[in-house]
């Protein structure tokens, strides 16, 4: 008898438990996803370069300037990487450190930058785009990995896809 009376209240328990962790997986997915609502409106409003020093003949290091404006919380980005295009020919390919976006904010970030000439790119490619003097004709593709600086959540890169990068310049 005090067997089926354990069975009936550990019955009871497991479900209010189960109700319980419910419950909590429901609120805690709103409050993520009330946090991620404004991700996807984090937009890139300029594009520059600080400085670049040659480390090989297909290679180099500088600083990278983004400006980026962020409604949403703040976020810690782990990596930025992406392909420019003169057309539809890759150039070169770029990756930067981390850093972190402040909440509800716009301003400029300073990322270190390595930048790797894609293949079938010459340094000459690069020669001849730059002496035009203008960034028309060139595009490119940007991935950031972050995750929301107070939770973590957002695992899934944000992608910008055919950026027009003389829409950035003065």
């Amino acid at each position: 008898m005090a067997c089926k009376v354990t069975k009936k209240i550990t019955t009871f328990v497991k479900v209010k438990a189960i109700k319980h962790i419910g419950i909590f997986l429901v609120a805690a997915l709103l409050v993520c996803s009330c946090g991620m609502s404004k991700v996807k409106d984090i937009s890139l409003t300029s594009v520059g370069v600080s400085y670049i020093i040659p480390t090989s003949l297909r290679s180099l290091d500088g600083k990278l300037l983004l400006g980026i404006y962020n409604p949403a919380r703040s976020l810690a980005v782990q990596e930025v990487t992406g392909t420019v295009r003169f057309g539809d020919k890759p150039i070169a390919h770029f990756q930067t450190g981390s850093v972190e976006l402040a909440a509800q904010s716009e301003q400029v970030y300073e990322l270190p930058c390595t930048v790797t000439l894609a293949d079938g790119a010459s340094l000459l490619d690069v020669l001849v785009i730059a002496s035009k003097g203008s960034l028309e004709g060139l595009k490119a593709d940007v991935d950031i990995q972050g995750a929301l600086k107070k939770n973590g959540v957002l695992r899934a890169p944000i992608k910008f896809r055919d950026l027009d990068l003389s829409r950035f310049s003065k």
